[in-house]
């Protein structure tokens, strides 16, 4: 199979890679392998991205789109957060960069400051700005979401990372929900 579309072949590449850097964590996953995913030379992986590390760092500079939950009451963040979790935990888990960078966040240290990066940027900032217009003082407001945005990451790894089955995703979206309230609420 021949491609001659540089751009396509790079995109088909990074998916491949974004999948199997998600499946298997940076150290397991390979050139090769990638290649072999995407049916190409691992040379092309050399020539567009210079091996593996670049690779894995094209990879995870992927734009995430994030749904806003954090438009309506505050009495419901807890069911509107869930539900927005749980549906990207039981989406296609190998397709999702912000798991490759979870998974990988041990191992490279680029990977954990691209996590920081985007949590903060799409969850700790602006679920501060939320609760802080929802009528809490800005010290609270800024608790209350880094203590909602470290029990979500906590669960998130022991689900994802660890892979510890947490049960039935309604069950799960239910609990979440519940503290995920707890937490808003203080």
């Amino acid at each position: 199979m021949t491609y001659r579309n540089a751009a396509a072949t790079k995109q088909r590449i990074l998916e491949h890679a974004q999948r199997q850097f998600a499946q298997r964590g940076y150290a397991a996953a390979t050139v090769k392998g990638v290649a072999d995913a995407a049916g190409v030379s691992p040379n092309l992986i050399t020539r567009y991205f210079g091996g593996k590390d670049g690779l894995f760092l094209a990879a995870t500079q992927v734009r995430i789109p994030v749904s806003n939950p954090f438009v309506g009451d505050r009495s419901t963040l807890g069911s509107r957060l869930a539900a927005s979790i749980v549906q990207r935990w039981f989406s296609d888990p190998g397709e999702d960069p912000l798991l490759v960078l979870q998974r990988a966040s041990g191992e490279r240290p680029e990977a954990a400051e691209a996590l920081a990066a985007f949590l903060d940027t799409n969850s700790l900032e602006p679920l501060h700005h939320y609760l802080r217009d929802s009528s809490l003082d800005d010290t609270d407001a800024r608790g209350r979401a880094a203590a909602i945005d470290a029990f979500v990451l906590g669960v998130s790894t022991r689900r994802r990372v660890l892979r510890s089955e947490l049960g039935h995703p309604a069950d799960l979206q239910a609990w979440l929900s519940a503290a995920i309230q707890r937490l808003a609420d203080g």
